[in-house]
């Protein structure tokens, strides 16, 4: 999901289906074909091969912490000494961190916490303050969310993507 290459070209109708299992995570691939112009088990086929090769994730369930009994979401800017990989991965491995980026700039790596407090925000930021090689932490508390999608446009076949 970064900003690095992977080689995969996509042609009119692999960004067709795409779009339509952003649209609706649960259509049918016979739905699917029908768009598209392909056969119910043409479009399993590239779903599959979309799949493999990693350009596409499996189609699911995206909930609202906030909606489930966690009373607090927050991004958290953090600072790094050092390599940012052991960082990461320590983060990765928190239950409460559910996004982690390493970036460039001022903070080297972002991650987004859900937490059922305000206490248990401040415990899991704690525990990130502790992790060899954080130098400093920045909380971005979330009061209300105004956007969220998952449909962000895709490039075709013969779009000029920046290098």
């Amino acid at each position: 999901m970064g900003a690095r290459s992977t080689g995969h070209q996509l042609d009119d109708v692999s960004v067709a289906i795409i779009e339509q299992l952003q649209e609706d995570g649960r259509r049918s691939y016979a739905a699917i074909g029908k768009v598209v112009g392909l056969s119910e088990a043409a479009v399993r086929q590239r779903v599959q091969r979309l799949l493999e090769s990693g350009v596409m994730q499996i189609v699911a369930a995206v909930t609202d912490p906030l909606k489930l009994g966690f009373a607090r979401a927050a991004m958290l800017g953090i600072r790094v000494s050092g390599p940012t990989a052991p960082v990461a991965d320590a983060l990765v491995e928190m239950d409460e961190v559910i996004y982690v980026v390493v970036t460039a700039g001022s903070i080297d790596i972002v991650a987004e916490v859900i937490a059922k407090s305000d206490a248990d925000l401040l415990t899991v930021s704690d525990q990130i303050r502790r992790i060899p090689g954080v130098q400093s932490t920045e909380s971005f508390v979330y009061l209300e969310t105004r956007k969220e999608v998952y449909n962000w446009g895709l490039p075709r076949p013969g779009d000029r993507i920046p290098r």
